[in-house]
């Protein structure tokens, strides 16, 4: 099964391609969808899109799996992250994968076992659990490679209860 994660965002989407094959778990692609700072909204969520449908049309997930957005500050931040995660979504969609969303919370259990992990603890399980030489970087490949695993250990009828619908 090849797994997508995506870390959403509109100035940086986090991305990582996951294949599980049994409990074995291996890396295929992660980094990072950029928009620069200055450029249209209409513009930057045109790439954000054009990225997520390449990335389906290059990898042909059997999943894919969004971290959910959590804001508790500024507004018009969580207004355009919103735009980011919904072309996302809208590019998953087209390519005809199931989608899933989980919570950072979720995720950070997945993957380390502690459900209030710090990014640093994230970036190292995730490192070793894909045996990567290196952390991924920027953190938002290392979250989206983070979503991919959680939902590797959540394939099956209990995957139903994250399913976007």
């Amino acid at each position: 099964m090849i797994i997508l994660g995506i870390d959403p965002g509109y100035a940086i989407l986090g991305y990582g391609v996951v294949e599980t094959e049994g409990a074995r778990m291996r890396p295929v692609d992660y980094g990072v969808i950029e928009t620069k700072a200055g450029t249209p909204f209409p513009e930057r969520l045109e790439k954000l899109y054009l990225g997520v449908r390449t990335l389906c049309t290059t990898h042909r997930p059997d999943a894919v799996s969004f971290e959910e957005l959590f804001f508790a500050r500024n507004v018009t931040t969580a207004i355009q992250v919103g735009g980011g995660r919904g072309v996302a979504l809208l590019a998953a969609q087209e390519f005809g994968a199931p989608l899933y969303e989980y919570t950072p919370m979720q995720i950070k259990l997945a993957v380390t076992g502690d459900g209030h992990a710090d990014k640093t603890q994230v970036q190292q399980m995730v490192r070793m659990l894909l045996k990567l030489r290196e952390t991924p970087k920027p953190d938002d490949a290392a979250d989206a490679l983070g979503a991919a695993i959680c939902h590797a250990n959540t394939i099956g009828p209990a995957a139903e209860e994250f399913r976007i619908r």
